[in-house]
């Protein structure tokens, strides 16, 4: 048998109210998992119901709080802590915080959106209204005015 599955795109800030009608309508806390787009996250809590699945999906930009469902399930804990040491990714009111502490890693968060940083101190280059010293053209309009 297949389990049937719903997939619902939501804005997070209606996370812990869609979370909470699911907990009193008798579904169970299945995961919570994040994975990293090019730029920004992607959060999906699963939830089953006589072997119904429902999941509920959406994205957060580096930097971005997600709010805690701990109070509503409380084994989720394990997995907001895993995801904020994984991914960097900020849970906030968990119901247990490891600070960073539930899985040692070499590098922190190792699953972390990579953005990019601007060069420092990089070569300049001329935009289009600008001029290069010791050009041909340059060195035409010193003939003119000479």
């Amino acid at each position: 048998m297949i389990e049937e599955q719903e997939m619902l795109g939501i804005e997070k800030r209606d996370l812990v109210e869609m979370v909470a009608s699911l907990r009193s309508a008798g579904y169970r806390l299945v995961q919570i998992c994040s994975t990293t787009l090019a730029d920004r996250y992607e959060m999906n809590y699963s939830f089953d119901k006589n072997l119904r699945f429902k999941n509920l999906r959406f994205t957060v930009l580096p930097g971005e709080v997600v709010p805690s469902i701990g109070l509503i399930y409380g084994n989720a804990f394990l997995y907001e802590n895993e995801i904020h040491d994984l991914f960097g990714i900020a849970i906030e009111n968990m119901t247990t915080d490891f600070h960073g502490t539930l899985y040692k890693t070499r590098i922190p968060a190792p699953f972390a959106v990579q953005v990019p940083e601007p060069p420092v101190n990089g070569p300049s280059v001329p935009g289009p209204q600008e001029s290069v010293a010791g050009t041909d053209a340059d060195a035409g309009a010193e003939e003119h005015h000479g």
